[in-house]
């Protein structure tokens, strides 16, 4: 079986210091996938860096304090490759991929966005170069006889089911008609699989995410955010997707929780 986990550190600096290392230890992950890492690899304790017992591949962003990406594996990878061949964004910290024997993992952090800003229009241009290499990755993956695991903070509810109060954020970011249907055009022209909704139809949620503000977490009013998006042959054989939501309030280590899925398939 391969266990897969991915989430949201929300700095990982701070995340090690709340609960993350702990959370770390404990897992009975494979693979997982960290985003919004916004630490260069030097400003990291060893521990936290190269935890025991992990392959660990960083990808920072040029301007430090923002973004970053990581995938930590049991097995080291036979290749890495930091940016998906788009200048703007391939130093920006917002994606990674490894191969690993049968399969091709990537943690990625799209851009959230703001409505009338010029954060909206980097998610645009993001949205429009990530969709072309995600079909160049499934075709080259398969002729290596490959699946596909794309993991992380997608930033896009993709449906009323995927965020609590629906209704006053049709014109937020993260909720816009363009920004559902590009993410339609993920599922129905690029032929991948969001996993979780698969395991988990015709449900609100599970949510991955909730804003430190106000009672968001103690309502579970959140955001489906944070996806494992992968190729048939792999969302197929999974059999099951938990959200690891804290316990308590106190209890977070970041805004997001771990999506963590597990899957019929050989472990690399």
């Amino acid at each position: 079986m391969l266990t897969v986990s991915t989430v949201n550190v929300n700095g990982l600096r701070a995340a090690a210091k709340k609960g993350y290392s702990e959370w770390l230890a404990a897992t009975e992950a494979d693979v997982v996938c960290l985003q919004e890492v916004r630490a260069e690899p030097d400003q990291l304790t060893a521990e936290v860096r190269e935890p025991e017992g992990w392959h660990v591949v960083h990808a920072p962003c040029e301007i430090k304090g923002r973004s970053g990406v990581a995938v930590l594996t049991r097995t080291a990878p036979e290749a890495v490759r930091v940016g998906f061949g788009a200048p703007e964004f391939d130093l920006s910290g917002r994606y990674v991929e490894v191969e690993l024997p049968g399969l091709v993992v990537a943690s990625l952090y799209l851009p959230s966005g703001d409505v009338g800003t010029p954060r909206q229009d980097e998610k645009e241009r993001f949205t429009a170069a990530f969709l072309p290499h995600l079909v160049e990755l499934r075709a080259k993956a398969a002729a290596d006889d490959r699946e596909v695991l794309v993991c992380g903070d997608w930033n896009i509810a993709h449906t009323q089911a995927d965020l609590k109060n629906w209704k006053t954020n049709q014109k937020s970011a993260g909720f816009l008609p363009e920004e559902r249907a590009w993410l339609s055009r993920v599922y129905d022209e690029a032929g991948y699989v969001d996993v979780a909704r698969r395991l988990h139809p015709g449900v609100d949620g599970p949510y991955t995410w909730w804003s430190y503000r106000g009672k968001a977490f103690d309502n579970d009013s959140g955001w489906r955010i944070d996806l494992q998006t992968a190729t048939p042959g792999l969302a197929g054989r999974a059999t099951s997707a938990v959200v690891e939501r804290a316990a308590t309030y106190a209890e977070r280590w970041s805004d997001h929780a771990p999506l963590t899925v597990v899957y019929d398939y050989p472990t690399p």
